[in-house]
């Protein structure tokens, strides 16, 4: 019976946990010619090491025995900078750091702390910058989601300005042909979008306070990382 994999969705980077088969407690049956190997070895006095040809610990294993540390470290989310610095992306800490093992990317700040592998050790990164330019998609082709809407929007309503009992309006209503695009989807309290109903807005009288329109990819940043740590501010008040 194979192992159970149990998978931990705790963290960004997710970890996969094999677990023992039933009656994997019981010793392993040596293969023939195997035991007495190791007797020899016993009686000599000499350690089991690796036998001539084994693999010898490569930069994979590095990078996967990498240690983040306790569940209470620091941000397990790193900022990620495009080749021209501007912001595009949020990563777990642990493929950051595959990022800088394989020369991928470069630090521009580290965080508090250190990741530790079984030989090597280096210090947290906050912000790293990647070497070569990933192409960005333009931003009318971003996956549009309530959470996003929110985000481009302050989280307020765009016709009241309540902050509370949040959704999501279609400005010109889908049975009026409204399409379901970022010009077209604003914030909107439940209050006042059932008040506006499904009527146009000179109909209801209501007209967003700001123009709809595809969010700067630093809105997806605060999507993916709530919590935005200072020193991120800096590139994110200049991106945006």
């Amino acid at each position: 019976m194979a192992g159970v994999r149990v998978l931990h969705t705790g963290e960004p980077s997710a970890t996969v946990v094999t677990l023992p088969p039933r009656g994997a407690g019981a010793p392993p049956v040596q293969p023939r010619g195997g035991g007495h190997a190791t007797a020899r070895q016993r009686r000599s006095g000499t350690k089991a090491g690796p036998s001539k040809g084994a693999p010898v610990a490569s930069a994979t294993t590095t990078e996967a025995s990498l240690s983040a540390g306790p569940a209470t470290a620091p941000s397990s989310h790193v900022l990620v900078l495009n080749a021209t610095y501007e912001p595009i992306h949020v990563c777990g800490i642990k493929r950051a750091a595959v990022l800088l093992l394989k020369e991928k990317a470069e630090v521009i700040e580290n965080g508090d702390g250190e990741l530790h592998a079984e030989h090597t050790a280096m210090a947290r990164p906050a912000i790293i910058r990647l070497r070569t330019y990933a192409p960005v998609p333009r931003r009318s082709r971003r996956r549009l989601t309530r959470r996003a809407v929110f985000a481009r929007d302050d989280w307020t309503c765009q016709y009241c300005g309540d902050h509370r009992d949040l959704t999501v309006d279609h400005v010109i209503p889908r049975s009026k042909g409204g399409s379901s695009e970022w010009e077209n989807i604003v914030a909107c309290c439940s209050s006042c979008n059932r008040r506006k109903a499904d009527r146009l807005p000179h109909q209801a009288r209501m007209f967003p306070k700001t123009t709809p329109r595809p969010p700067h990819p630093s809105v997806f940043i605060q999507v993916a990382c709530p919590r935005i740590p200072p020193s991120w501010d800096y590139w994110l008040d200049a991106a945006a």
